[in-house]
């Protein structure tokens, strides 16, 4: 039996680094009180030697592991294609049933939505703004949030406190 007790993040990794490593700042803290298991330290889903749909298959074992989903959502999410299995080398001869046409962003939502898995989005921006978002998951969330704020002194910092509210929404029934 597989205990579903970890949080699965999704994000454009290369753009949207910083606000996936503050996510993780904040959860590994003591002083904050965000806390959650990461799905991802069950295995790596990247790697640089396997094809797109092996990716796939091993991000979705870490789905099945997983409680909850959180989509950072940043300028290029919408448009990534990193992941389509058309541009893989592998993609004449691949089997697995994991071979689509989405990138891996647009594929962990459609899982996510398809496994009834409670949804955050949270927006590496001061703004919410949804035409931004995953088509798949933007009606189904149960909170979208901010991420960056700015100060009294116009500079920007990111909105733990915004984060926070989001993370609560989770625990909720529907």
């Amino acid at each position: 039996m597989i205990y579903r007790t970890r949080t699965y993040i999704a994000a454009d990794w290369t753009d949207d680094k910083d606000a996936v490593d503050q996510l993780m700042k904040w959860n590994s803290s003591k002083h904050w009180g965000l806390t959650f298991g990461d799905a991802h330290e069950l295995s790596q889903c990247l790697s640089d030697d396997t094809n797109n749909c092996n990716i796939k298959k091993n991000c979705s074992q870490n789905f099945d592991h997983s409680k909850f989903f959180v989509l950072i959502v940043g300028d290029k999410t919408k448009s990534l294609r990193s992941g389509y299995c058309m541009y893989c080398k592998a993609y004449s001869y691949c089997q697995y049933t994991y071979k689509t046409n989405k990138s891996y962003v647009e594929y962990e939502c459609d899982y996510a939505v398809r496994n009834n898995l409670p949804i955050i989005v949270l927006y590496n921006s001061t703004t919410i703004d949804k035409s931004k978002c995953i088509d798949s998951v933007v009606k189904v969330a149960k909170a979208h949030a901010k991420m960056v704020m700015y100060g009294t002194d116009n500079k920007l910092y990111w909105d733990y406190q915004s984060v926070k509210d989001a993370f609560d929404k989770l625990a909720m029934p529907i």
